[in-house]
């Protein structure tokens, strides 16, 4: 494979650092995240991440060309109740993380990402892909069929 071609691959416990690293700036491009808030932050997603690839609670994958991560995105799965429509139980997968790095952006990465997580999705028969899009990702997931919905939300204070 030539050195400047891009490829995905599976994201493992070595890759927790990265994608905590990038969750972290996708909140902040986002104006999401305080300044004082990111240490923290990074902190609790890097020891996430370590835990949570391993043990397939989150599922991730990263773009990297030349040996260098110039993108990646993950999902967290759950079943599905059955529903009007769908009296199967089955699997929805959330999708989370999608980042691409500012030097490797506009070359359609995370539209191949994206994708590719599609593709595992439908391969291994998850029946629901669910996703909060930034304004600037809205255009992208429209375009691979995605449509709002009515979802409300209520953030209980601990």
């Amino acid at each position: 494979m030539p050195p400047d071609e891009y490829r995905i691959r599976a994201a493992g416990k070595m890759d927790a650092e990265v994608i905590a690293r990038q969750r972290v700036g996708m909140l902040r491009d986002m104006g999401m995240l305080d300044r004082r808030e990111i240490d923290s932050l990074l902190a609790a997603s890097r020891a996430y991440f370590a835990a949570a690839l391993p043990s397939g609670e989150y599922r991730g994958w990263v773009v990297e060309r030349g040996g260098e991560v110039a993108a990646g995105g993950g999902l967290l799965l759950r079943r599905l109740l059955p529903r009007p429509g769908h009296a199967e139980v089955g699997e929805e997968a959330y999708v989370l993380n999608v980042y691409t790095e500012p030097p490797h952006r506009r070359r359609g990465i995370a539209r191949r990402l994206t994708e590719y997580i599609l593709a595992w999705c439908r391969a291994r028969g998850v029946s629901r892909v669910a996703l909060h899009a930034s304004v600037d990702g809205r255009h992208l997931y429209e375009q691979l069929g995605f449509v709002p919905t009515n979802e409300m939300r209520l953030e209980l204070s601990p």
